[in-house]
């Protein structure tokens, strides 16, 4: 079974979700058979390298300051309940992330794609980390003990670039309005973010529906029959 997961690092809600993923695949029976493979959807390219603050990318929005209390504290709150902690979704700064899915990109090419993605979700939320700048980026790749002169090469080559670009456009063909967008073996998207146990339950209906049960089948009732043996003897 796949699992398609599209986010952006400084999506608050992206990084509430990997964690529940996490957490029902821990949960899920066949959890070890089931491959997740995260892709990319930036929410803010237009952001200067230099980033804004969370409040200040609310008053440029043009949404009301009371987005705060009505919506990323009850994340934060959430998160916390979740066992996610600390969870920075309101105190941080939010930036472009290019470079920084151009270095998922890049962490997926050396089989630690999953890995990174939760530790970039990790490194933001948990510690308010900024991750814009070529520097920034870097520096994150070493402390995760991905080769930073590898990892430089990949940035200032932007040969990732167009699979970032790819997976943003493919998720909105999919449908997708923003982020967390979870699509589950290519026939059933979730648009948004879900609690743990509904999660699961997306998963186990969707695997049940790829793994049916084998049923006995019918059998011919009407006609004589010579007899049968079992493990007891013939009849």
């Amino acid at each position: 079974m796949k699992i398609e997961f599209w986010s952006d690092i400084v999506c608050p809600y992206c990084g509430l979700m990997d964690h529940r993923l996490h957490r029902a695949l821990d949960r899920f029976a066949y959890g070890d058979q089931v491959q997740v493979i995260h892709r990319s959807f930036q929410l803010h390219p237009d952001l200067p390298r230099s980033g804004v603050t969370q409040r200040k990318l609310i008053e440029m929005a043009g949404a009301p300051t009371s987005t705060v209390n009505q919506v990323l504290r009850p994340i934060e709150r959430a998160a916390k309940a979740e066992g996610l902690t600390p969870y920075h979704a309101v105190e941080r700064t939010l930036g472009p992330t290019d470079l920084a899915h151009e270095l998922l990109a890049y962490a997926a090419d050396e089989g630690r794609g999953n890995e990174i993605w939760t530790a970039m979700f990790r490194a933001h939320f948990g510690q308010a980390r900024e991750l814009w700048t070529a520097d920034e980026v870097l520096g994150f790749a070493a402390e995760v003990g991905l080769d930073r002169a590898e990892a430089a090469e990949a940035l200032r080559s932007r040969r990732y670039r167009a699979r970032v670009n790819a997976d943003q456009r493919e998720a909105q063909r999919l449908g997708a309005r923003g982020a967390p967008f979870l699509v589950f073996d290519g026939r059933v998207a979730v648009p948004g973010a879900i609690g743990t146990d509904d999660l699961l339950k997306v998963i186990t209906k969707v695997w049940d529906e790829s793994h049916p049960t084998p049923q006995p089948l019918p059998l011919v009732t009407g006609v004589g029959t010579d007899g049968v043996c079992t493990p007891d003897g013939c009849a």
